[in-house]
């Protein structure tokens, strides 16, 4: 993907002309290399890291001749890419799109509006099937009349001979 092609997908993706996504990859573009310039690191959670990394002067060849070059010290840049991206790039389902801008022009036109307190949504009862509503109302309606028990004759302990018992540890 070319330069062209990248301005022609982020403008289609969140809403904006081509020359408002080209603007604004410059824009990006600035920031990144002014702060890389301060020697500063800038880290955009879930994307990456791009940091300057110094390289110490040192000797080369010259792949032609194979004589011996002095190479100057220079600062390069490093990017390593965030888990977001990894996850992304490693994931096989469908990347989440974002959400395209509101137009400038009705963001302007419309007038700032106080801000009101927003209710909390009290949640809302489960409705009940109407099957198991008829059943509930059948099982209200009918009453059972109680069922009144006699009391049960207790009938009389049997007692074991205590004297065979007795009888049957004395010959052990």
């Amino acid at each position: 993907m070319n330069r062209t092609e990248l301005v022609g997908e982020v403008s289609e993706l969140v809403g904006l002309t081509k020359n408002q996504a080209e603007k604004s990859l410059e824009a990006f573009e600035y920031v990144v290399k002014s702060a890389l310039r301060r020697n500063e690191t800038v880290r955009i959670t879930g994307f990456g890291t791009f940091k300057v990394r110094d390289r110490a002067a040192r000797r080369g060849r010259n792949p032609q001749t194979g004589a011996p070059v002095k190479i100057k010290a220079s600062k390069g840049i490093g990017f390593a890419a965030g888990a977001g991206l990894k996850a992304d790039l490693n994931s096989r389902s469908a990347l989440k799109k974002p959400v395209p801008a509101a137009p400038a022009a009705a963001a302007k036109a419309a007038p700032a509006k106080k801000a009101v307190p927003v209710k909390k949504a009290v949640p809302a009862k489960k409705a009940v099937p109407v099957k198991k509503a008829v059943l509930v109302k059948k099982a209200v309606i009918v009453k059972k009349a109680p069922v009144v028990k006699a009391p049960a004759k207790k009938a009389p302990a049997k007692k074991a001979p205590a004297k065979k018992a007795l009888a049957k540890k004395a010959a052990r």
